[in-house]
């Protein structure tokens, strides 16, 4: 598997980030995501829609992989994503057999990207100030939202 440059994966995470500000804009979870081809073509993109359709399905990844539609194989696709995919996210990276991983950051959440780079998955994490930024922002103003989508509700 080629090694992904730092440039290339930050030019393809300014698509994510875009995603995210839209679906913040919407009144949504700041997590945007990008699917790209082994070639570098974008396949989808998407963002966290749990709150605007009240689907608690539509996270950021499989908004863009359902954008991306029906591909014969996975292999070589690059998921790029605003944020350490949740499990799971994940899981749909590893059952679909996507090469690799760019994550804006980690910080704020921790998802399964060790868990992906233990079973071959390339994890390219960029811990982008940004993405950073962004997610600190949203989870001091709504912390409630925030909880509920990590499955957090404090019971």
């Amino acid at each position: 598997m080629d090694l992904l440059d730092e440039a290339t994966a930050r030019t393809w995470l300014a698509t994510a980030v875009a995603e995210a500000r839209a679906g913040l804009g919407e009144g949504g979870i700041p997590i945007g995501a990008a699917l790209y081809g082994p070639d570098g073509a974008l396949l989808g993109r998407g963002h966290n829609r749990r709150v605007q359709d009240g689907d608690p399905s539509l996270h950021a990844e499989t908004a863009a992989f359902r954008a991306a539609g029906r591909q014969r194989s996975y292999r070589g696709t690059t998921m790029v994503t605003t944020l350490s995919p949740c499990w799971y996210c994940s899981g749909l990276v590893r059952q679909f057999g996507m090469a690799r991983v760019v994550i804006g950051e980690a910080v704020t959440f921790s998802g399964g990207h060790d868990w992906l780079a233990e079973h071959g998955v390339q994890i390219v994490l960029l811990d982008d100030p940004g993405c950073i930024g962004m997610m600190r922002d949203f989870i001091k103003d709504n912390p409630a939202l925030w909880n509920e989508d990590i499955g957090d509700i404090g019971e």
